[in-house]
């Protein structure tokens, strides 16, 4: 187990330059780290290799998997349904437009929204769809109000849904923010962040606002990492500063867990693969603050979305490595899960499943361009599904 000590709250707006680590007192580890009885194993494959996708659960308590590109990112991926209790995916024919790098929402409905990403010939979507499970069918919804990849979408609590940032044309890197309201099914433009971002993170808090942080603007030697974070207030309808982290990150994931604070897990700095964290920022939203958490015991980047908080109330990591971990909130220890330790892990997907089991999807990584596999982590206690975000 990772034993190392919290560091200090950190309230002000300097990060730690890239190429220095955080202060934490050192650890040595001694013989191999302990497993759990989770496992992770392999499942039947998708129709298609995919990686930038998303995947949804459905209330029925199978899995839709949206887009992604399957080798080059103009190549792209349709839609497949995973059927939970036979453990195997189906094609969907008539699937809406491929995309890839989107955002895939459940509303309270039980539809889902498809909003935006990347199309065919590498076109920037305004585009959004509606899939209906009763049915199985797509219909289109909105447009929003501006065309986008890379962004973030957040279910507020009455409903709506906050889509914020990310990349639209001609690479511009967007501050925007906007609603979409199933009510009516239209967007409607929000106020603007305080600065663009793109391969950020954001989380709803307990209160019912929206922490976003991170993320990056700039392309190549361009490239502009972010530690700062902002808050979306609905009752507003505007973003504030907050506290900043320690560290510039992007490609992270964040997570609200049972107590009300946020983790904000792994990515990397402006070097990518070459910078990839192992660190851990502790958001508390009572003092505005983040303090430096235990470390996880591997370095993940490009993983938003693949970790689960579970029943339990401990963290599922599953994307972004080789290996799946486990990670406790409460004390910061970190052990794998074992199993299959030959994940893709970048830009993969994951989706909770019933009896504490989770779908891993898809994604890039170890010399390999997107994968077709498909993987179930499995609860040693064998109940309670994962909580959703």
């Amino acid at each position: 187990m990772h034993n190392r000590l919290a560091a200090t709250i950190l309230t002000g707006t300097l990060c730690v330059p890239s190429t220095i680590a955080m202060q934490r007192p050192s650890t040595v580890v001694v013989g191999p780290v302990p497993l759990r009885a989770d496992t992770v194993s392999e499942t039947a494959s998708m129709t298609a290799a995919r990686a930038a996708h998303t995947a949804t659960a459905l209330l029925d308590g199978d899995v839709l998997v949206v887009g992604g590109f399957t080798g080059q990112e103009g190549d792209l991926a349709g839609t497949d349904l995973y059927d939970q209790r036979h453990e195997r995916f189906e094609r969907l024919v008539g699937s809406g437009v491929l995309r890839q790098s989107q955002t895939a929402t459940r509303l309270r409905d039980g539809r889902v929204l498809i909003a935006g990403g990347m199309g065919e010939r590498n076109q920037y979507l305004e585009t959004a769809e509606l899939y209906d499970p009763a049915t199985r069918t797509f219909s289109m919804t909105g447009p929003m109000s501006r065309a986008r990849s890379g962004h973030e979408a957040v279910m507020l609590a009455d409903g709506r849904v906050l889509i914020v940032g990310g990349v639209g044309t001609g690479w511009t890197f967007l501050a925007s923010a906007e609603l979409y309201d199933p009510a009516t099914g239209s967007f409607t433009a929000a106020n603007d962040m305080r600065e663009a971002r793109e391969g950020h993170a954001a989380v709803r808090l307990r209160d019912g606002r929206v922490l976003v942080t991170g993320g990056h603007r700039g392309r190549g030697s361009a490239t502009v990492v972010s530690c700062t974070a902002e808050i979306f207030d609905p009752a507003t309808g505007r973003f504030s500063g907050t506290g900043s982290m320690a560290r510039r990150r992007h490609k992270h994931d964040a997570v609200t867990v049972e107590d009300g604070r946020v983790l904000v897990l792994g990515g990397a700095d402006e070097r990518d693969q070459n910078g990839v964290y192992d660190d851990v920022e502790v958001f508390d939203p009572a003092r505005d603050a983040f303090r430096a958490g235990r470390p996880m015991h591997t370095g993940r980047y490009k993983f938003r979305g693949t970790s689960l908080l579970m029943a339990d109330g401990g963290l599922l990591l599953a994307g972004g490595a080789a290996q799946a971990e486990r990670y406790d909130p409460a004390t910061g220890d970190s052990e794998l899960v074992g199993g299959a330790d030959h994940l893709t892990g970048q830009f993969s997907a994951a989706a909770p499943l019933p009896r504490g089991r989770v779908l891993i999807t898809g994604g890039y990584g170890r010399g390999r361009g997107p994968g077709s596999e498909a993987w179930v982590f499995h609860s040693s206690s064998g109940s309670g599904a994962p909580v959703e975000r």
